[in-house]
This record gives structure tokens, sequence and C-alpha cells, in this order.
């Protein structure tokens, strides 16, 4: 009888995650069940598995626990509903643990026997900092950086950074308290900045190119220290930290910033130079912390995991920076995949005390979601659509004609990135597709977008560094000479592209249609964003994508399990509405 583990993130990325025997079967982010972004307290995602899978256990992660009991029976309301279904569930609670979380996620995905883990996030749980061996002399911080010696037998962390408000700068051996900003705040503060909001911070990074350096601009961080200089950031821990514009005028906003965002002549140079920098920073920053997991560790194999791991530049940069390295970095790194990590590691323990086989293998997929089985009968539901017959040659042909269509197939694709299964697709060879797909998604002009590649062409057009494939889309690439401008749609403005690599027994029908593609335009690469529209979440369920289809211009929908495409009836007059 197997194990059943459901392990939950209640913060921001809220999420769901069912391992049994140390195999992932089901990961569920709350965002796509309300439609909510960055949905917190995954109720919903939880009584999906529960009405799904018989439980055994539940972890409840985050960065703290509950502070309000429910009436009459005192519980927590987590606790509560799995007891409601499960009376005998085992009950854990490890919120002031959120580190070890990423660290288990990024460790166990990556199948690795022996590795570092570096995790850098934002702010974490609280700990103890002492600096001396009297249990009075200690300070709480939080954690924002913490590296781990991983293997099966022990994950350990062997330094932690931490910071909170107006505590002074402290080096102990095995750690670092300091009372000003770190990585991930940093990045939130010029995120901040620039309008989008502290966790938006993937904006941030599309915007980085197209600045440089700029002598207005101070360095964002300290040399000796490695903190964020004082006279530039303000911290607010845990929330985000400001930038401190009061003390640089240059850096003073003078008109609602917001305005350049779908207008590129009005962005200033503060603008696009500011996030240069921090980008610049943050990833030698990271890749000094890196060198430092080396040096205490003796590991080669490194595993990234924490919110700075969904920084496709930075992962990029450290296989340049470290081609001596294995590097692994979880690809649902923000606070969701810290499900996966406890589920996984919790699993784990209880097959070694049992003295049962627990799958070891490196994470295989990312499609992990709920798998609907739908039918053309559940499509006949909707009333405002037409459908036809459709395969991947007439779709690869509606494609090279320049038109963009949505597919929907199978089970969602774990973490924010598309990998084929939510996708919008189009031709990557358009030199107008990035500002034509940016204004039908109602995105930022300056967002860039990936392309997947059929794998056995990806070093033919892409300089993968060493790397055999990237399934994930973890890594924002340079492309080979051949490719420079044959990709403009997809390739940024620092002729970079992210690039998620694709096999026939990974995704077979993405696989066939790339390839149908190919055989129409000697591109084996087809555009591929996410299937949503500008600050939603991907679409989960078939009415999730119904409804994107008729609140967009998007005009095609594509199952190719049904082979069906689907358009709405009076296509003009829905979309003017």
């Amino acid at each position: 009888m197997t194990y059943n583990v459901l392990a939950i993130n209640p913060g921001h990325n809220g999420s769901a995650a069912l391992v049994s025997d140390g195999k992932l079967e089901l990961y569920i982010e709350e965002e796509r069940m309300t439609r909510q972004k960055y949905d917190g307290n995954p109720f919903r995602a939880m009584m999906y598995i529960m009405d799904s899978y018989f439980i055994n256990e539940l972890i409840i992660a985050g960065t703290g626990q509950e502070n309000h009991r429910l009436p009459w029976t005192g519980e927590d309301s987590y606790g509560a509903l799995v007891r409601k279904y499960y009376p005998n569930v085992k009950i854990s609670r490890v919120g002031s643990k959120h580190h070890d979380g990423h660290a288990y996620s990024a460790f166990y995905n990556s199948g690795f026997e022996t590795a570092a883990a570096v995790i850098v996030d934002g702010s974490g749980s609280i700990f103890n900092f002492r600096f001396s061996h009297d249990p009075k002399d200690s300070i709480e911080a939080f954690e924002t950086e913490t590296i781990y010696k991983c293997s099966y037998d022990e994950i350990k962390a062997v330094h932690k950074i931490g910071a909170n408000n107006g505590i002074p700068h402290i080096d102990a051996p095995d750690s670092q308290i300091d009372g000003t900003v770190t990585t991930v705040k940093a990045y939130e503060a010029v995120s901040e900045y620039l309008n989008f909001g502290f966790i938006d911070a993937g904006k941030t990074m599309g915007l980085a190119p197209y600045g440089k350096e700029d002598p207005n601009i101070p360095n964002l961080f300290y040399k000796d220290t490695g903190r964020g200089d004082k006279n530039v950031f303000m911290p607010h821990y845990p929330a985000g930290a400001l930038i401190d514009s009061e003390r640089i005028p240059y850096l003073k906003k003078t008109e609602d910033s917001r305005d350049w965002h779908h207008n590129p002549s009005k962005v200033t140079d503060a603008a696009k130079n500011l996030a240069w920098k921090v980008q610049q920073e943050t990833q030698e920053r990271v890749g000094d912390l890196i060198e430092k997991a080396v040096d205490i560790t003796g590991e080669e194999n490194i595993v990234i995991s924490g919110g700075y791991g969904l920084n496709c530049v930075a992962n990029y940069y450290f296989k340049e920076r470290f081609p001596e390295l294995n590097i692994f970095v979880d690809p649902v790194a923000h606070d969701g995949g810290t499900s996966i990590g406890w589920a996984k590691h919790n699993s784990y323990q209880h097959c070694k005390n049992q003295n049962l086989d627990f799958e070891t293998d490196p994470l295989t997929t990312l499609y992990l979601g709920p798998d609907y089985e739908y039918t053309v009968e559940d499509l006949k539901y909707f009333k405002d659509i037409e459908m036809s017959d459709a395969d991947n040659a007439s779709i690869a042909k509606l494609i090279s004609e320049k038109n963009i269509v949505a597919m929907f197939q199978g089970r969602s694709e774990a973490g924010p990135r598309a990998l084929g299964n939510r996708s919008i697709l189009y031709d990557p060879t358009d030199t107008n597709g990035k500002d034509f797909v940016n204004s039908v998604k109602g995105r930022e002009w300056f967002r860039p977008f990936a392309g997947t590649v059929l794998k056995e062409h990806a070093s033919e057009w892409f300089d993968l560094r060493g790397m055999d494939e990237t399934p994930y889309m973890m890594y924002a690439v340079e492309l080979q000479t051949k490719a420079i401008g044959e990709l403009p749609a997809i390739t940024h403005v620092d002729g970079t592209c992210r690039v998620q690599t694709v096999t026939e027994e990974q995704n077979k029908n993405y696989y066939d249609l790339i390839n149908e593609f190919y055989k129409l335009s000697n591109v084996p690469i087809l555009f591929n964003t996410s299937f949503n529209l500008g600050g939603e979440p991907l679409v989960e369920t078939l009415q999730d994508a119904i409804n994107t289809l008729r609140n967009s211009k998007i005009e095609y929908l594509y199952f190719p399990e049904m082979g069906k495409l689907v358009t709405l009836k009076n296509v003009e007059e829905t979309t003017e509405e």
C-alpha cells in the first residue's frame, strides 16, 4: 500500500503537492483554480487532491502558521479541512523551516546523489542568530539566503544569511545578519520603483537588457559585505524594500512611471539603466554565493532554488561563469515549490523508516496538473464556438500564415512556464511578432517571448553552454551565428532567447506540431508563450480556455487530443464587446 503525503504552501504562490512513495503524482497552484494571480491558502487545490487520493500525512509549510483558530474545535483551517476527509491523518507544521522546503525540492528533483543547495529568496522564516555562547545573546532575523550540504542521508544548512530591520551587521563562522537588503529584496525594490509591484520581478528582468551602465546610478551593493547600500534601499522586512529616491535625485520620479509600460517613447534612461544595474549586480552576487557554497561543501553539483532561481538570465550567466560545475535549477523555484520539497522529503523519511523503496530519479516532467480528459461532447456545451477537424499539419500551416493559435491539451504545467500544454503559439520568424502578440495578450512592449525547439536541432540554433537540453525553459540563451536575425519574434534586444527543448517522449503532440512547422519553414522552432492574458494565471480548465478566447483577439484554439480547432462564432462582434 502506498503512503501518500500531501504538502501545501499557504502563502503567495499557494500550492499543493501529492507524493506517493517518493513519486510526485500531482501539483496544483491555487491561482489556477481560483483565477486570482499568486493566490494563497490552497483550499481548492487541497480538495481536488483529497477527492482523488487517500491522504496519510499533511504537511503545512509556508513562512509561518495561522494566528487564529477555528471556533469549537480550536483547529487551524488546513488541519480541520483534511480531518474532515481523513480523520486519522498525520499533520506536521513546518512554517519555521521555509528554506528547507526549497532545498528539498531542488535536491530531490535534481537526481544528484550529493549536492550543495543555494537558496536565494526574499524573506523566509525567522531564525535566531547567536553571536556568543550565551543563549541570551541572539537576534531574530529572516532567512534570505542559505547554503545546504545535501545527500540522501542528510540535508543540512551550513551557512545562513539573514536580515531584519535595524539590526547591526554581524558575521559568524556559519552565518551572517544585517539590517540592509539582500539580493531578492534589492530586485523587489527596483521592481516596485518601476511600478511592477514587488512580486513581478520577471518584468524587471525583461526590461534590463534595454539599459546599460549609468554613472548617475551608484553601485547597489557594498563591496565588502555584499549587502544593499543603505543610501539606495530602504528595507521593510518581511515586506518588500523601497528605493530611496530622495537621496538619489536622478531616480526621483516626476510622472507616473506606468505611462511607459505600454509606450516605449516614454521610458526613461533611469528606469532602463536601473533595471540593467540590478540584474548585473545581483547575478554577480549570487555567483559569489555559489563560489562560497563550493568552498564550504567541496561539491561540484549545485542546485538552486528560491525566487531568484526563476531568473533565467542569471541562470545562463552561471553556466558561463562556472563551466566546471553541474548546475541544476529547480523549475518550480518560487514558494509554490516548497510543497513539492516537503512532500518528497517526508515521503522519503517514511520509506526510509519502513525500509521501503523510494524513487530517487530526477524530475522528468512538469505536466503534473489534473488530468481532466475532455471530449468533443464537452466542447459542444459551448454554444458560441465553431468546431472543425484539425491535425498538426493543418495547424502548422495556420501558424506559418502568421496566425496566433492557442493550444490546450493534457495536464497543466507546474511552475510559471507554459511548456506546450497551456501555450499560445506563433511564427518565430515574423519581424512584427513580438509587438503583435504582446498587444494581443495585453503585455508590456519590452517583454520577450520564448521558443520551443526540437531537441535534436537545439545546438544548431542556440548556444546551450554544454547542456544537452533545457526542457523546463530555465535559461535565456544566446543564438548561434546562423540563427541571428532568423528568429526576430523570440529574440530579445540583447540577442538571447528563453528556450525550451522538447522530445517526442516528453510531449508527442507538441513535438509533432513543431516538426510539421519545420517541414514548411525549415525552422524547427515555435514561438511559445503562456496561454493567458496579461495579469492572469495560466488557463487550467476547458472553461478557462474558452473564456480567454472570448475575452481576447486570439482567434484559434487547438485541441490536439480531440483533433479539433475551435473559433468563436461572429469573431469580430465578440472581440469588440
